[in-house]
């Protein structure tokens, strides 16, 4: 009987022993460290107007900004205070192995075909100048013809609207212009034509200041131009333009902004904005290198992909104004009127 006891006990013990080990093994074994994510560096070079133009600087650093924020790239700006400075700053950041290098602005083709050459393993964008025989370098290009036909057509309706506060009653408008390179002339041709569409008759002032980073001369310019009867001016200056909307908030008349919506700058004043989708298009390369889909070559924005477009105007514009900048809208987009880049005759 103790016998049989015995085995008895030595059995319990044996099966609380295994139990035991059994439970040892419920431990959950620990996960292997993931592998800290890579860096991702985006180096951005601003054209002479710099960061504050209030235009197509201000615009890229803002979709580079989108791209921290939501996509967790690792920002560096570098201003360029003169063209000279383009080759060297570009270069820094590929030899400090950025994964993308952005340069703002058409001024930077020659230096771009340049580092991009020297640098192949390095990819690059470049906004508004189109180079297609580099495989690392992506083009942004705007047909910003077609905004700014749409703010033409809005100028040269309220130059014949009744009833317009402040409008001198002379038809005519100012046009300032930073460079006539092709992102400037592109803007001037559309609002030409868009303008003279509704108004064959209207006086438009065309200037050129030479300069994308003088607030001073632009404001100057546009003053000459209203004392000669303009009362909407349209600068398209880049950091220069900042004075355009300056020179017609003091003098009481009408500015459309460029490139971003300026509106804030004199919201009494900037009756629309022409449009241009430089921050959409900035944060779309960046996360199409990140998804390895980078595209080499041009990258057309429009209006058919939103790549162009106008502000919503101020209330002083008539709503039968606004409709009908709308309907030219849909008629662009629908093939029904075709906008050129090429400059007018009298105008080139």
């Amino acid at each position: 009987m103790r016998k049989t006891r015995f085995i008895g006990s030595l059995v319990i013990v044996l099966i609380l022993a295994v139990a035991l080990v059994g439970c040892g093994n419920t431990t959950p074994t620990p996960k292997a460290t993931e592998p800290a994510k890579k860096e991702f560096k985006v180096g951005l070079v601003t054209d002479v107007g710099g960061l504050n133009d209030h235009s197509f600087n201000f615009l890229a650093n803002k979709g580079l900004e989108k791209a921290v924020k939501d996509l967790g790239v690792t920002k560096s700006v570098v201003e360029s205070k003169q063209m000279t400075d383009y080759e060297t700053n570009l270069s820094r950041f590929a030899q400090d192995k950025y994964n993308l290098v952005i340069a703002v602005g058409f001024l930077m083709h020659d230096a771009v075909e340049k580092v991009a050459k020297d640098y192949p393993d390095t990819k690059f964008m470049i906004i508004d100048s189109s180079i297609t025989d580099r495989p690392n370098v992506a083009s942004a290009m705007f047909k910003t013809e077609q905004c700014g036909y749409l703010v033409g057509v809005m100028a040269g309706l309220l130059e014949q609207a009744p009833g317009i506060p402040n409008a001198l009653g002379k038809n005519t408008v100012g046009l300032v212009g930073g460079m006539a390179i092709p992102p400037v002339n592109d803007y001037i041709a559309g609002f030409i034509q868009g303008a003279k569409s509704v108004n064959p008759d209207i006086k438009i002032n065309l200037k050129y200041t030479g300069k994308f980073d003088d607030p001073a001369l632009g404001k100057q310019t546009a003053l000459s131009q209203i004392a000669t009867g303009a009362d909407i001016v349209f600068p398209i200056a880049g950091g220069t333009g900042t004075g355009v909307i300056d020179a017609a908030k003091e003098k009481k008349v009408y500015a459309i902004g460029v490139d971003a919506d300026q509106n804030y700058l004199a919201p009494e004043n900037v009756i629309t904005s022409a449009l241009k989708g430089m921050d959409v298009a900035t944060f779309d390369i960046i996360k199409g290198v990140m998804d390895d889909k980078f595209k080499s070559g041009n990258v057309f924005f429009d209006l058919s992909n939103n790549g162009v477009s106008f502000a919503t105007p101020i209330k002083v514009v008539p709503k039968d104004v606004v409709d009908k900048v709308n309907d030219a809208a849909k008629q662009i987009k629908d093939g029904k009127i075709k906008v050129s880049n090429e400059m007018p005759a009298g105008f080139k």
